[in-house]
């Protein structure tokens, strides 16, 4: 394997694990030689062979087979002015390292991420050019900021507004109103998005001031890495001398004791400077199992906000916007009516999920030749489309429609036929059998032990109504809507 190869092959790597896990875990790697099937690595520590050994070894040979290189193992070696002992194989069992493990769970490697917790390639560490410059130890690398993650950028909804509005509150500065600022939500909500865009405006408005952002895993690795360095002063002056500090991913030092204690005394010792602390994490901090009781105080002492999941009309906003990008990109390409409308629909669990099918299915009409269609989408995505589809079921359905007419959802499906209930169970049964794959009979089983035939005549109800009742018809779209959302 050449030089040439191996930077072939740690290109290849970037794009599968991302630039955060690619600049803390492959960069440093230094190929030194393949020897009779085990590709041999110098690395800085041992604690960093050991990980990467554990978290992208399978990844890594899996793209020596790729190049065609005769490679079974994997060795590691402490480079320059170290003893040059093997660190660890890939068939050898963990072994916990004690000296410089976080003693919060000293035997799993896994801790600290990898493969399994990789971000996209735009989201890492960025230390602002004056932070970096006064930072006493060279622990952090300055990695730009996603340029596509600016305000300019982020789609408002209902959803996310209050998060978009505190976003904005911090990030313009002045007086410190609410410290930390906490942003929560699931994957692909725009949490990410966001600490990017605070931090863009910060620097933008106040260029003097140092903004350090990162995320929990690379806090932890550089913690570690200094107990081992012996250079916990230089770690403390750096973490302590920044003017806003940004962690993104908090719940990843949950369960790390030490970790989460250093973090608490960071987090204190800005407090009492009065300087910023913008947190984002997977949940809320109440939520997050295992951090501690102290952490999780300090957490909720400021503004905590939930980015709510999309609903149809951000998700629509959204691919509105990416499609203009697109169509930069791709400016002789033409969308039929109708698509955008079906994806929003469709694809609702996951904005990285939406976008990325957005960006898919331009690619491939391009390729084609063809306009963006129902039939080119629905062949382009249909494994997207297939792993978006969610099971509504027959409780959720008769759930939803009992709040949304303010009755009991044991009248939904008891014996009463005042017209009070009786309108709002034939919406719930025409709701069953157009969201789900229930028999008739079935249907009529959850509503009460009723015949299917009834069923049938609710469905048909339902279907009439819908085109002489405004009113009907639009509590039918609504429903539909929520439970598609």
């Amino acid at each position: 394997m050449t030089e040439e190869k191996w930077g072939q092959l740690r290109t290849r790597l970037l794009k599968t694990v991302g630039q955060n896990n690619f600049t803390t875990w492959i960069e440093p790697l230094e190929f030194n030689s393949v020897d009779d099937g085990v590709a041999v690595f110098h690395v800085p520590t041992n604690f960093m062979g050991n990980y990467v050994s554990q978290n992208f070894a399978d990844l890594i040979l899996h793209e020596f087979s790729l190049s065609g290189e005769p490679v079974q193992r994997l060795a590691f070696r402490v480079a320059a002015n170290s003893p040059a002992r093997p660190v660890r194989q890939v068939e050898q069992p963990a072994e916990p390292f004690a000296e410089m493990q976080d003693t919060g769970n000293a035997n799993s490697g896994r801790d600290y991420g990898g493969p399994e917790t990789a971000r996209p390639a735009s989201v890492g560490s960025s230390l602002s050019s004056k932070a970096a410059a006064a930072a006493p130890m060279d622990t952090l690398q300055a990695a730009p900021l996603d340029p596509r993650f600016t305000f300019d950028n982020f789609v408002v909804g209902k959803p996310n507004e209050l998060a978009h509005a505190a976003a904005r509150r911090v990030a313009e500065g002045g007086p410190v109103t609410f410290n930390p600022l906490v942003l929560y939500g699931g994957v692909g909500l725009g949490k990410t998005h966001l600490m990017h865009a605070i931090a863009w405006e910060i620097s933008a408005q106040n260029p003097g001031l140092n903004v350090l952002y990162l995320s929990a895993e690379q806090f932890m690795y550089r913690f570690v890495q200094a107990l081992r360095e012996r250079k916990m002063m230089d770690f403390k002056h750096l973490f302590r001398s920044v003017d806003v500090l940004m962690v993104d991913d908090v719940q990843f030092i949950a369960g790390k004791d030490s970790t989460q204690e250093e973090f608490f005394h960071t987090f204190n010792a800005l407090v009492d400077q009065n300087k910023q602390i913008i947190i984002s994490a997977d949940r809320a901090p109440g939520e997050i199992k295992d951090l501690e009781d102290r952490v999780k105080s300090r957490l909720q002492c400021g503004l905590v906000v939930d980015l709510h999941p999309t609903d149809y009309e951000l998700r629509l906003g959204i691919l509105q916007t990416k499609v203009q990008i697109q169509q930069k990109t791709y400016p002789d390409l033409e969308i039929a009516d109708g698509v955008l409308e079906f994806l929003a629909h469709r694809i609702s669990t996951n904005v990285r999920v939406l976008e990325g099918a957005l960006t898919r299915l331009f690619a491939f009409a391009s390729l084609v030749g063809r306009e963006i269609d129902m039939d080119l989408t629905q062949d382009c995505l249909a494994d997207v489309l297939r792993a978006s589809e969610r099971k509504i079921t027959v409780e959720e359905i008769q759930r939803k429609v009992s709040e949304y007419y303010n009755i009991r959802m044991s009248d939904i499906v008891g014996p009463k036929r005042l017209r009070s209930y009786a309108r709002p169970r034939q919406v719930a049964m025409y709701l069953c059998k157009k969201l789900t794959s229930r028999s008739l009979p079935e249907i009529g089983r959850r509503f009460g032990g009723r015949d299917h035939t009834t069923v049938m005549h609710g469905v048909r109800r339902i279907e009439e109504l819908k085109s002489t009742d405004g009113q009907i018809a639009e509590d039918v779209e609504m429903l539909r809507r929520s439970l598609e959302s």
